[in-house]
């Protein structure tokens, strides 16, 4: 999937992709989140979603497979998994990824400088709620 960081982060030199495959590789280790894998109809990987109590941790299309559906079918897995509403942080510069969860009715409710480890990569805090809520108005006196 190193081809999809490539084709969705452009805001990342070479350098700090190296240096977040660490990171990556602890994320994908720990046993805190849930993993779901996309296949093909070839039984061949083509994307995955991590999730956590209704978050969204990660979410990647294999960069041959992007725009294809593939990330609307793990976000729609997400949210039949998630008890309500889903939340999803976005690197702020992740233009892309933004366009596609608001695309899908997320909407940002807040932003941070940095990211969760500290470094200087601002994050969007987005959230959906879920399908069939309705929203709950006070009656008129």
């Amino acid at each position: 999937m190193g081809g999809s960081v490539r084709a969705t982060h452009h805001f990342l030199k070479e350098s700090e992709v190296v240096t977040l495959r660490p990171v990556a590789a602890e994320g994908l280790a720990s046993e805190a989140v849930d993993w779901w894998v996309l296949e093909s109809t070839t039984e061949q990987p083509i994307g995955f979603l991590g999730l956590t109590h209704g978050t969204i941790e990660a979410l990647f299309i294999d960069a041959d497979h992007l725009r294809r559906g593939g990330g609307e079918l793990l976000v729609a897995h997400a949210q039949s998994l998630a008890a309500g509403s889903l939340a999803v942080d976005v690197n702020e510069e992740n233009e892309a990824a933004l366009r596609f969860y608001q695309a899908l009715g997320f909407s940002v409710v807040g932003r941070s400088p940095t990211d969760a480890g500290g470094r200087p990569f601002p994050i969007l805090h987005m959230v959906r709620a879920a399908p069939g809520l309705a929203e709950v108005v006070q009656p008129d006196p």
